[in-house]
């Protein structure tokens, strides 16, 4: 692939960007990802996409996934897209999915994508490998609508897995293993499904954005299987022999209407005994985990308890780095640090058989990671959180919240930290519109 992009000035950012998804949504397969003009540590792209897969690789765990990327990659040394599922986990460790999933996204998918795309506020960069030049596509998404489509889903019925008394029983029973000594933290999630769903995805895209912009956000597409995602997590991001990593693990919630109320809970959290328990485990689990790649005495936490804030929720993320070793592939540093221990919690593998005991959906793409590979080897994947995933083959909608449980964990608190990490998604698919 010819990896030289031609540039396109802009001048109208807004209008431009719905444009090119409007434009992308056409093909069977496309991945925009979305940083809505956050300026994090380390922030990626303003926008960028994959359209058209002219090659995929799709597997399910157990079937040397991991082994079949690293020779995709070496095949294809170009551009790709595509997503890793929890349930690979299955592959890296001597573990097993047995719920159902309804929404059915392969366990692994990435794609040599016919056009790459990269957006900023005075410039769209455009990458061809295909037949139309890159003015020709300039042309195709310039002309195409910025109309934003609307849907209404004011008559979807969500169902939850778990009835609010099941939920702070199973809290209650985990707590019991922490006190046995079984984990010191597990995260535990739980679903919420709707059947014979019919909608426009590009209107339940639009108005998650507009009601929970997140730096991590990406509207999904292969194979009649959608993600809407708002996360504003990041898995892993590798910059020449730098790998970074920036769990999340704390929550408190906003109060836009309220300066000082809001300042408040923001304090609260930083200061939470509670919540700071859960960060520094999590960043001990990664420090431990990225410490199998990098060089000795490398892997540093660049920011511990940092709080961020975000549209709907306050959020405390830590920030950990190191320096890779020689020779480590991206396939070595996936099996070393995936699933990422913001999603399941510590000691990972004993909490992952916990998590299989007791949640009641296969997680599948959610708590997994989407984003691409440059072709210097270079990447960056979110974590799949705050997200609506929809089978348009079997009209399925299904989106996951949880909640990070700890020995201090009051059971009614996590049932409410968890309905509000889902407001934003239940507030879209009660009315579409944005």
């Amino acid at each position: 692939m010819d990896n030289d992009f031609t540039l396109f000035p802009i001048t109208d950012f807004d209008r431009v960007k719905k444009q090119l998804l409007n434009w992308a949504n056409q093909f069977n397969s496309c991945c925009f990802l979305d940083n809505h003009q956050y300026q994090f540590q380390s922030s990626g792209y303003e926008c960028i996409a994959g359209v058209n897969a002219l090659h995929v690789l799709e597997h399910s765990s157990g079937s040397n996934a991991l082994f079949h990327l690293e020779q995709f990659q070496k095949q294809f040394p170009g551009w790709l897209f595509g997503h890793l599922g929890y349930d690979l986990k299955n592959e890296i460790e001597p573990l097993h999915s047995d719920h159902p999933d309804g929404v059915d996204f392969p366990d692994l998918f990435f794609f040599v994508p016919e056009v790459v795309l990269q957006l900023n506020k005075q410039e769209l960069s455009i990458l061809s490998n295909g037949r139309l030049s890159p003015a020709e596509i300039f042309s195709s998404i310039i002309a195409a609508s910025a109309e934003v489509p609307s849907n209404d889903t004011t008559s979807l019925l969500l169902q939850s897995k778990f009835s609010k008394e099941a939920y702070i029983e199973s809290i209650e029973r985990l707590k019991k293993h922490i006190l046995r000594g079984d984990c010191y933290e597990i995260n535990f999630c739980h679903e919420y499904f709707a059947r014979e769903v019919v909608l426009d995805p590009l209107a339940i895209y639009y108005a998650l954005s507009v009601a929970s912009p997140n730096p991590f956000a990406a509207y999904y597409k292969i194979n009649g299987r959608y993600m809407f995602c708002a996360s504003p997590e990041r898995y892993l991001k590798k910059s020449g022999d730098t790998i970074i990593s920036q769990p999340i693990k704390g929550t408190s919630k906003r109060y836009l209407q309220d300066t000082s109320l809001d300042m408040q809970s923001r304090n609260s959290l930083f200061n939470s005994v509670k919540e700071r328990s859960e960060n520094v485990m999590v960043v001990d689990l990664v420090r431990n985990d990225l410490s199998k790649v990098c060089e000795e005495g490398s892997v540093v936490t660049d920011e511990l308890f940092g709080i961020y804030s975000f549209p709907q929720v306050h959020q405390m993320i830590s920030t950990i780095k190191g320096k890779l070793s020689k020779g480590r592939s991206m396939v070595d540093i996936i099996k070393a640090t995936f699933p990422m221990g913001s999603m399941t919690g510590a000691p990972k593998i004993r909490v992952m058989e916990l998590i299989e005991q007791y949640e009641k959906t296969k997680r599948g793409i959610f708590s997994g990671a989407l984003g691409y590979v440059t072709p210097t080897g270079d990447f960056d994947f979110n974590v799949v959180i705050r997200s609506i995933f929809y089978n348009r083959l079997n009209q399925y909608l299904s989106f996951q919240v949880g909640s990070g449980i700890t020995y201090y964990s009051n059971a009614t608190d996590e049932y409410n930290e968890c309905q509000l990490k889902a407001a934003a998604i239940k507030k879209v698919l009660t009315n579409a519109a944005p």
